[in-house]
């Protein structure tokens, strides 16, 4: 088991920064594959990033390769999302997400473990 808790979104001019925080719960952390989704109003929930167990595999979506990078740092249990560049289009609110995979899996229904997720706004 694993507790998720999100942090650090907020409202955000065009072209500005924000990094994202997801601090995980329990022991097992580095056990974990770990992701970052998103979901705009009356979208699907979509894949953003997703980084490997030990943090040395990392997956973007094409929408923001380039411009957001997914770090984690084991002794602190914490996910980040940095993201620059930011465009209206980021608008959403941010999950992180976790689970026992071997690779990295960029499906949402593949994840079991969802923290409560943090608005970010991105203004023109």
């Amino acid at each position: 088991q694993v507790q998720l808790v999100e942090s650090g979104g907020g409202l955000v001019q065009a072209g500005g920064s924000l990094r994202l925080s997801c601090a995980a719960s329990g022991r097992t952390f580095s056990r974990y594959v770990m992701a970052w989704f998103r979901q705009a109003p009356g979208k699907e929930r979509e894949f953003v990033a997703a980084i490997g167990r030990s943090g040395d595999g990392t997956y973007y979506s094409d929408s923001v390769k380039g411009r957001f990078t997914i770090s984690r740092d084991s002794a602190k249990n914490t996910l980040y999302l940095q993201m620059i560049s930011l465009k209206p289009e980021d608008t959403a609110v941010y999950y992180c997400a976790a689970d026992n995979h071997v690779v990295l899996v960029t499906t949402r229904h593949a994840y079991g473990y969802w923290g409560q997720g943090t608005q970010v706004t991105v203004s023109s």
